[in-house]
């Protein structure tokens, strides 16, 4: 595949804006190019558009080049600017399971890119000829989300190397819940196939959801348009070093990520006990997808007694179901408690 011929042409042909920093690689002493106070408050320099210093440290956990990795303002940045990279506004189209992560669609529909929809079986399993079929000559990518967000399942490996293997565009793998799966990463798969994006996150297993920092692993070639295309220093100092920070302990993630995974199984048996649970859906996720009797009822209840969980009975095969994220102990033991207490 020859990625210069998805691309759109007012992409290759334009002109990013060059920062300072841009220009300049080293340990400079005098700093009089950017228009920054002089004045040190710890911020009042502009940070390294590249995140050099970070990339090379996620490069050594994840065995990828530094070339190989972008940085930005959440996964959802990276969404949005590989729609703007491939997609031509008003004739183009993506291709999405359904259901999954809610921004696919809505960064879509604000770059006016249609959307179409492949209904997942009713178990969220996940069928490749389904997708392939809703392909046409206007389909520049096609998203994945696995584990998939709200079922929680870690898709089929082979269906997915199926996907990438046979579409003629860019495939967008969302790995936002990887580290709580038992499959591996596609990341291991970057050399053999050159259509291929993953995304992933510091939000969920790395409990930096604040810091609004996504990873997206993919060709030299494909990380370099994004970098082209996005704002020139995407990621604050704060950002960077708080994640320095967390990548220098990473024993206090595996920690939390055994704590979760822990939890979660407890959550599965106290729930599959109660009456007023019918189903609770496989996870590889740190969330469960738990159909009710009545969920309207027991979501408007819960939230009276101060416990938040998300309502996805509206999404598709998701009657009846909440989406419970595993909190800590003591917050696991008062959602089965007050669920326990629940009179219909």
């Amino acid at each position: 595949m020859n990625i210069q011929d998805k691309v759109r042409p007012n992409i290759l042909n334009l002109s990013p804006y060059s920062s300072a920093r841009d220009e300049f690689e080293g340990n400079g002493e005098v700093f009089l190019d950017a228009n920054e106070n002089p004045y040190e408050t710890g911020l009042n320099r502009y940070p390294d558009p590249y995140q050099r210093q970070l990339k090379q440290q996620i490069a050594s956990l994840k065995k990828v080049d530094p070339n190989r990795i972008f940085l930005g303002n959440g996964s959802d940045e990276a969404i949005d600017l590989v729609m703007r990279i491939f997609c031509e506004p008003g004739t183009d189209n993506i291709v999405i399971s359904d259901p999954t992560y809610g921004m696919y669609a809505v960064s879509a529909a604000i770059n006016s890119i249609t959307v179409k929809k492949v209904a997942l079986s009713k178990d969220f399993s996940f069928m490749a000829n389904e997708m392939l079929k809703e392909v046409d000559t206007n389909t520049k990518l096609i998203f994945i989300c696995s584990p998939n967000n709200p079922s929680g399942n870690a898709l089929n490996a082979y269906e997915v190397a199926k996907v990438i293997e046979n579409f003629d565009g860019i495939v967008v793998i969302d790995e936002a819940y990887i580290d709580f799966s038992m499959q591996a990463s596609f990341t291991l798969q970057l050399e053999k196939y050159k259509n291929l994006i993953i995304l992933q996150t510091f939000s969920k297993a790395w409990g930096l959801a604040g810091l609004r920092l996504g990873m997206a692993f993919s060709s030299a070639e494909i990380i370099k348009l994004m970098n082209k295309v996005k704002p020139p220093y995407n990621i604050n100092i704060l950002t960077q070093k708080e994640a320095l920070s967390a990548l220098a302990d990473k024993e206090k993630v595996k920690e939390a990520i055994s704590n979760i995974l822990r939890e979660r199984d407890m959550l599965i048996t106290k729930l599959s006990g109660l009456s007023i649970v019918s189903h609770i859906f496989p996870s590889d996720s740190n969330f469960l997808l738990v159909r009710f009797n009545s969920s309207q009822a027991i979501f408007k209840y819960l939230m009276e007694k101060g416990i938040i969980v998300r309502d996805r009975s509206k999404v598709t095969h998701g009657e009846n179901c909440l989406r419970i994220t595993v909190g800590t102990p003591e917050e696991n033991i008062n959602l089965v408690q007050a669920l326990k207490e629940y009179q219909p």
